[in-house]
């Protein structure tokens, strides 16, 4: 099966909204079945919470379900478990590189969420958990999702 990990500091915003977005996109293809989804943050503050309150807001506007989901920490062992693994932001992809240390594969397996939008100015996509607006994080993230989707669906002849 194929698998995504997103990254964000404490995996109670941007990270959490990104996977219930793909898992969203991927049930109404049909590919659920084919792509494992998961979250983690690169800190330990909340372990254990659900997404944060504007989060879940935004995902209940759009009927996006994000049921069961909790913070956890990304762990050394993820990066074997993932074939991609997505920061959302310059922090949290130096941050997993360290944690895995040095290999070929880093190079295309990690990589910034921002990457997946080349047309969108920036490298990171900004924390609502400071910023408050999780509309435009949505809007990055929506379609930043889709552009996922669509290189998972090319390599994997999905």
């Amino acid at each position: 099966m194929i698998s995504v990990l997103f990254v964000c500091l404490g995996n109670i915003c941007r990270s959490p909204m990104a996977e219930a977005v793909l898992r969203h996109q991927l049930k109404a293809r049909e590919l659920d079945g084919k792509v494992r989804v998961d979250s983690a943050g690169t800190g330990d503050w909340h372990l254990g919470k659900p997404p944060h309150e504007g989060t879940r807001s935004l995902l209940d506007r759009y009927g996006i379900s994000y049921e069961g989901m909790r913070a956890r920490q990304v762990l050394i062992n993820d990066y074997q478990s993932f074939d991609y693994i997505v920061c959302m932001d310059s922090a949290n992809e130096r941050d997993v590189r360290s944690l895995f240390g040095s290999g070929s594969d880093k190079q295309t397996k990690v990589f910034k969420f921002m990457d997946l939008l080349p047309d969108k100015p920036g490298n990171d996509v900004p924390d609502p958990y400071y910023t408050g607006n999780f509309d435009e994080v949505y809007e990055l993230v929506s379609k930043g999702c889709s552009n996922l989707l669509e290189r998972i669906r090319r390599e994997h002849r999905l």
